[in-house]
């Protein structure tokens, strides 16, 4: 099933300068913002790689053409040097969940797993992909040749074999530990390719299928990157992180939906469209709905509304037995309100938001007309989906923390 293998990636030296100022979120992740931050901390930071400035560019001097400029030059140069030996890397973050303060440790490994197409029943997909996003990843991946961010996957591991594996590496020293923006902790350490740990990862790692979390479009890119290219070796492999989708640390985080620009009668209208299909109470706080989604057995979805300075639950009146996003765009979004699924699809109408509080805030503040809160959705559920063949609907995920960029890099040295 699962085939995966140690590496020698590359990682920065001593000589571009603190970790912390060399890595990036995820560049999907990169907010303008943020890539300006990133640029002003360090001339080595792999925004510049990732995720680059685009000037009046040309065929001859682009936004790639500059990005494979900068990591041939930081490769001479010193600043990025290849591992002497291959290995798997235990990767652990340490983080506060938003919205319940719980601080966890989720435990995961660096490998290269082979790019397998989804017909294969290796590795399986909850998300579709947009053309845009992946073209951009496969120009980049022509010019740098080099895989700079890690595919997110999840593996099933009841038991905790390989989790207990990786604790016995790390307790030694890391190799480096950065604190992102967002307060969470990241540590990788090595396991060499030839120790037992290693070998061990591997032979339990071949009776597993694989789920991406995270990184769709970058794995459908490596895909064409070596159906391209199909004698060059090491195309048929890309750099990911490994997580037990069974590890009790291991956590999801509801996406939000504003809604904004919507006509004053469409929203005024919201509620009593609404009540076809909804039981609507008024209450005083986001507790509140929190202790109505735990204490659910009904089977009936339970969705939050904010609008204007009032708090809303809404319980379907009768159980479709459907994923609570699929209520949502269906009963709410689609019927209620009459976004489509393409508006929906190209943003228009909706906005996202991390975190309860931050959700209610925008509608409280009138920056959005309505905010729909909704329930994490659990892993069983994205694993029951996804083995099952289907995918779920856009930004039904958010796997908390995003996984660094930057701390290994996967380049094909020909």
């Amino acid at each position: 099933m699962a085939r995966i293998y140690p590496f020698q990636p590359y990682r920065y030296t001593s000589a571009a300068g603190p970790l912390q100022n060399l890595v990036t979120q995820p560049y999907d992740k990169i907010t303008p913002e943020a890539q300006a931050r990133y640029l002003a901390q360090s001339p080595y930071n792999l925004v510049r790689v990732i995720l680059g400035e685009r000037k009046p560019d040309n065929e001859g001097d682009n936004v790639y053409t500059r990005a494979a400029g900068y990591l041939n030059d930081w490769i001479s140069g010193g600043i990025l040097a290849k591992d002497a030996e291959p290995g798997i890397y235990p990767y652990f973050q340490e983080f506060t969940v938003p919205d319940t303060g719980e601080r966890l440790v989720r435990k995961g490994f660096i490998a290269l797993g082979a790019v397998e197409d989804y017909s294969a029943n290796v590795v399986y997909r909850h998300e579709r992909t947009l053309a845009g996003p992946k073209k951009d990843r496969l120009d980049l991946l022509r010019h740098t040749r080099a895989h700079c961010e890690l595919i997110f996957m999840l593996y099933p591991d009841d038991e905790g074999a390989i989790d207990a594996l990786l604790d016995q590496a790390a307790a030694s020293a890391s190799l480096g530990e950065v604190t992102d923006e967002y307060g969470a902790v990241h540590r990788i350490w090595k396991i060499a390719g030839a120790e037992r740990a290693g070998l061990s990862i591997q032979q339990i790692m071949a009776g597993k299928k694989l789920l991406i979390a995270d990184g769709h479009h970058r794995y459908e890119t490596a895909m064409a990157f070596r159906n391209e290219n199909p004698d060059l070796p090491g195309a048929d492999r890309v750099a990911m992180a490994f997580v037990n989708m069974h590890s009790p640390d291991l956590r999801i985080l509801a996406t939000h939906r504003l809604v904004s620009g919507l006509s004053a009668e469409r929203a005024d209208e919201f509620l009593r469209a609404a009540a076809a299909d909804f039981k609507i109470e008024e209450i005083d706080s986001a507790d509140r709905l929190k202790q109505a989604w735990a204490a659910n057995t009904t089977g009936c979805t339970i969705i939050g509304a904010a609008a204007g300075g009032k708090l809303y639950m809404l319980e379907e009146r009768d159980a479709r037995g459907e994923l609570d996003i699929r209520i949502l765009h269906d009963l709410l979004l689609g019927k209620a309100l009459g976004i489509t699924e393409e508006e929906v699809r190209n943003e228009q109408f909706i906005r996202y938001a991390r975190g309860i509080d931050a959700a209610v805030d925008a509608a409280r503040t009138g920056a959005a007309q309505i905010a729909f809160l909704l329930k994490p959705t659990s892993v069983q559920q994205v694993a029951d989906t996804s083995f099952a063949g289907g995918v779920m609907p856009q930004k039904s995920t958010d796997f908390y923390p995003k996984l660094l960029s930057g701390l290994t890099i996967y380049k094909l040295d020909t």
